[in-house]
């Protein structure tokens, strides 16, 4: 059992919790990520790592409220446990020589893009955040990003806080002004990266994205995190999750990405339900 040692609700449907998991954490590093089972009867979810303690032995994720297992997850407390805490999974981020780079998050994202800026930032790049919200109360780590960039800046889709407009308005305006940027990492939305990755193909930047679709076994033995990079077939969990932006077919993954979209919303129904109807 892995017992959850703290619990923070970041907005109304973001949540943190570090999960004492010592052999995890004294392995794990930024862009990996784990396969957890709240109980015997749960599903397996993957969550990248948001960041983790190896002396004191946490691993911290953070995830939505969006489906049954999230859910349930998040009406556990500091104190109780899970059963399953799997990991460390996929391949490493690799960021060697790089000098000057511009992390960018959208929405959850943001939670991917944190440990990816705190390890470029200890290797002594110097990096730009952006980072893209719809509205101000869904920001989330802006005090993170701020002790690990050079620059961070913020963008609202209703302007209610920072900038009004996209991550992509943003990178513009820095190219344009001038900033020379030897990679893009970009985490969020698939929408978000391929218009990132679109923009930075035509520009001449190097762009890594996250690729984190529907995972079940973790091994690449079941094919559901299956994507096409490069013409060729790749499997998130095992070949990434990192990617070369420009050689991702977002198109396809976009249209994977919504295959069980009815099956998740059956599950939200039963589990609003009460009694035996919660399954």
């Amino acid at each position: 059992m892995y017992k959850i040692t703290d619990k923070k609700r970041l907005n109304e449907q973001v949540v943190q919790m570090d999960v004492l998991a010592p052999d995890v954490a004294h392995k794990v590093l930024p862009g990996q990520f784990i396969i957890l089972r709240i109980d015997e009867m749960g599903e397996r979810i993957p969550l990248t790592v948001a960041d983790f303690d190896r002396e004191a032995g946490w691993v911290r994720v953070i995830f939505q409220e969006v489906g049954k297992t999230t859910k349930q997850l998040g009406m556990l407390e500091t104190g109780d446990s899970i059963i399953d805490f799997v990991g460390p999974l996929g391949i490493p981020s690799h960021f060697e020589g790089v000098k000057k780079v511009c992390v960018i998050g959208g929405g959850l994202g943001c939670a991917i893009a944190y440990p990816q800026a705190k390890a470029l930032h200890a290797a002594g790049a110097e990096v730009d955040v952006i980072v893209g919200f719809r509205t101000e109360d869904l920001i989330i780590l802006k005090e993170d990003f701020e002790a690990v960039s050079a620059n961070l800046y913020i963008v609202t889709d209703d302007g209610s806080y920072g900038k009004k407009g996209l991550v992509t308005d943003m990178l513009r305006e820095n190219v344009e002004a001038g900033k020379k940027y030897d990679l893009v990492v970009a985490i969020g939305p698939l929408i978000m990266m391929k218009f990132v990755a679109l923009y930075t193909k035509e520009v001449g930047i190097k762009t890594i994205v996250s690729m984190n679709p529907i995972m079940i076994d973790g091994t690449g033995m079941c094919g559901g995190c299956r994507l096409t990079v490069g013409g060729k077939t790749k499997f998130a969990c095992v070949d990434g999750p990192d990617f070369d932006g420009h050689q991702v077919d977002f198109d396809e993954a976009m249209l994977r990405s919504r295959t069980y979209a009815e099956h998740e919303r059956e599950a939200d129904c039963r589990l609003n339900q009460t009694g035996d109807d919660i399954i």
